[in-house]
């Protein structure tokens, strides 16, 4: 495969959300910032390769084979954002651009013995699952900040965010993954949220508690 033909894979894979669901060319136009024409010929192709299911006007899908194959890139790019945070200290907010381009090396020895190396770590940096090398991970139950009530407890546990302006907004107020935090009281004008946080209380407006994953602990 190309390097623009797995970008298209993993571009499908979440745009569905890991779910199998149909997605349209526009939308996958929108995401890769390219002409819907480019995404058509490029499905085409994807299509002789038994790689997605598409229909003009019906959308796409990925294969069983497509979804293998967008599990293990997922799993590259998330094991090197591992390896780039952990071993050689770089932000959170920084990997992710390295990360693209590392996920596209081919050799699946160098990749396990990565996974091995790292001691076969379950999720990234920023709290998403990595696949195992079947294609395998354990789906957590979390919910975003926005949709939990008050007086709920929880773990932080990932983002739905993962640019680098909304990851240096979380360092700049010491906010971080495993850190527990309990939503103290939430108003209905603007969706904003009160929240107790390493012993302290502060605000966070609808577009950071859309943001912030949670895993409930306890609701009082």
């Amino acid at each position: 495969m190309t390097l623009s033909e797995e970008d298209y894979i993993k571009t499908i894979y979440h745009l569905a959300k890991g779910e199998g669901h149909s997605i349209t060319t526009n939308a996958i136009a929108d995401q890769m910032e390219t002409k819907p024409s480019s995404v058509t010929d490029m499905l085409k192709k994807l299509s002789d390769k038994n790689l997605v299911n598409y229909k003009k006007y019906k959308g796409v899908s990925l294969t069983e084979k497509g979804a293998i194959t967008a599990l293990s890139i997922v799993r590259k790019h998330r094991l090197w954002e591992v390896f780039l945070v952990d071993k050689l200290d770089f932000a959170w907010d920084e990997v992710h651009e390295v990360a693209e381009q590392l996920e596209h090396i081919k050799s699946d020895k160098l990749i396990d013995k990565l996974d091995n190396y790292l001691g076969n770590p379950r999720v990234d940096p920023h709290g998403d699952p990595i696949p195992t090398k079947e294609g395998a991970f354990k789906k957590s139950v979390k919910k975003l900040i926005s949709e939990l009530p008050v007086g709920c407890q929880g773990v932080c546990v990932g983002v739905n965010d993962s640019s680098a302006a909304f990851l240096k907004f979380l360092d700049k107020n010491r906010i971080s993954l495993g850190d527990t935090l309990t939503i103290l009281e939430k108003e209905d004008f603007d969706g904003s949220v009160s929240i107790a946080i390493n012993e302290k209380e502060m605000r966070i407006s609808d577009q950071i508690a859309s943001n912030l994953f949670l895993e409930v602990l306890e609701n009082k």
